[in-house]
């Protein structure tokens, strides 16, 4: 899922994997990242930013895809900031396998 905001927040586009025909894993991979950018660049072409700061949360193959098809688009990076959530203990364990 891709959004496109304004300074202070407001939501001027978004494209997601499954609004462009992407299901199921497909939704996850570099490929249909790619085609989400392409389709983002095509809704802000008129009146979109050129300079855009990103902000990347969670995890995925799909993340590093977006960023290059974004340059690749011609947009100025001023800056990326990853907003992953880290848990501090992580998960509780499996119960051992009982045979």
């Amino acid at each position: 899922m891709v959004s496109v905001t304004d300074a202070s927040g407001n939501l001027i586009t978004w494209v997601s994997a499954g609004s462009l025909g992407f299901s199921g894993p497909k939704k996850a991979t570099p490929f249909a990242s790619s085609k989400i950018i392409a389709a983002l660049t095509e809704k802000l072409k008129a009146t979109g930013p050129t300079d855009i700061d990103i902000i990347v949360k969670g995890a995925g193959g799909g993340r590093d895809s977006a960023i290059r098809s974004l340059v690749n688009q011609g947009f100025n990076i001023l800056s990326i900031k990853d907003i992953t959530p880290v848990p501090h203990n992580g998960p509780k364990p499996p119960k051992p396998r009982r045979v």
